[in-house]
């Protein structure tokens, strides 16, 4: 293929057809389209296409054009971020009782603490050249995230959307998220400091770049009241840019800059309408397929990696699924609301993949490290639908009500 831009076209146009085709075929069987996505994304990269036949791989994934796709699949990250950052309603945090509370803290606290003993046992054989904690602190924050755009669609998809236990998932996920994002910031922030001065100027520029993002851009915003969308993209743009700069990642930057739009339901339904279409069905597949670049299913040839796949799997349920559930029984929660709470916390889908693609790109994890990750996030969130549909996983449909 002698010309990039030309190339680069074709693939797109074969990335939105495989991510179209998966995303359907997955959905007919009750599984989330997101799942058909990432399952296509591993089918164009080196661990099905790759290897069944590479010279066609080769040629329609070339150096070149993989840059420009990469470029894309950025964009993409960030206005993702961007999109989830402005349905993060901090009003829902309010009234909610002690439950939530209970649930959130412990979809956080036991994944954490159970993937810090699994860090430090992979450590000596999957660690590389990633200095010790951050390897460990970095599984802890991945294994601790709950997809909050895949936990909505479940809900929606199996009618728990407004029921008291779909809030109450909901608002825990923010919480659960929040938590996560700010230890994955501090991780990287370690990652990338250097030493003693490096951190400290990262701290720095964080604390900086927060306030000015809370405290000037935001009420600066409110004033306009409906933000054109060419200025909230612009804010987003250069929000993700000084994230980057501060030591962070882009992500970060584009999650705070949605975070400080207008809290305006018809301007943020419009935003949404506007962006979810270029995001969903352009950028997002292109995100998912590089993703998929970085699997190689075909590399876990031994048991021993076979087991470190499962002992994953194993250690990321027992954590949010049983800590979920325990947690919510003992806060009062049937047992069968509180399994359910429990099913839909262990979600991970997309957002596990932009944490996995964020540490594979900083040299915290190994290609296989990411391999193994990526088909933990598959895995719980492949059994979430049919659990659901299991009578002992089935909640009462209670409206939605304040829980004190």
């Amino acid at each position: 293929m002698t010309d990039p831009k030309v190339g680069t076209l074709l693939a797109l146009a074969v990335i939105i057809f495989t991510v179209w085709a998966f995303g359907r075929l997955l959905g007919r069987i009750g599984q989330p389209p997101v799942i058909g996505e990432i399952v296509a994304g591993i089918v164009l990269g080196p661990s099905l296409f790759g290897l069944l036949a590479p010279d066609a791989s080769a040629w329609l994934f070339p150096a070149p054009v993989v840059g420009a796709l990469g470029v894309l699949a950025q964009v993409g990250l960030v206005l993702f971020m961007f999109m989830i950052g402005m349905e993060l309603d901090v009003g829902r945090l309010r009234g909610h009782g002690s439950r939530v509370a209970a649930v959130a803290g412990s979809s956080i606290a036991v994944p954490l603490v159970l993937a810090l003993g699994l860090g430090l046992l992979l450590y000596p054989g999957y660690g590389g050249s990633a200095d010790e904690v951050v390897f460990c602190l970095y599984i802890a924050a991945a294994m601790a995230i709950t997809a909050f755009p895949v936990l909505a669609r479940i809900l929606k998809d199996s009618a728990l959307a407004g029921t008291r236990i779909g809030t109450i998932s909901l608002v825990a996920a923010a919480i659960n998220d929040v938590v996560a994002w700010c230890l994955l910031a501090f991780v990287l922030a370690l990652s990338r400091a250097g030493g003693p001065g490096g951190g400290v100027r990262t701290l720095v520029l964080s604390v900086v770049f927060i306030a000015v993002m809370l405290l000037l851009v935001r009420p600066l915003l409110a004033r306009l009241g409906d933000v054109p969308i060419w200025l909230a993209l612009l804010v987003a743009l250069l929000a993700a840019w000084f994230a980057d700069r501060a030591g962070i990642h882009v992500i970060f930057g584009g999650f705070l800059a949605g975070a400080v739009m207008p809290r305006r339901a018809d301007w943020l339904r419009t935003m949404h309408e506007r962006l979810d279409v270029v995001v969903t069905y352009l950028l997002l597949p292109v995100f998912f397929v590089m993703s998929g670049l970085s699997t190689h299913v075909e590399g876990l040839r031994t048991a021993g990696v076979w087991g470190v796949v499962a002992l994953v799997i194993v250690v990321a349920t027992a954590g949010k699924l049983g800590g979920t559930a325990v947690a919510a029984r003992v806060a009062g929660e049937r047992w069968n609301d509180a399994v359910t709470l429990g099913v839909l916390m262990n979600t991970r889908g997309l957002t596990e993949l932009v944490v996995l693609s964020v540490g594979l790109q900083a040299g915290i994890i190994s290609s296989t490290v990411y391999t193994v990750m990526v088909l933990m996030a598959l895995v719980t969130t492949l059994m979430a639908p049919p659990l659901l549909r299991l009578r002992f996983a089935r909640p009462t449909a209670e409206p939605l009500v304040a829980v004190r």
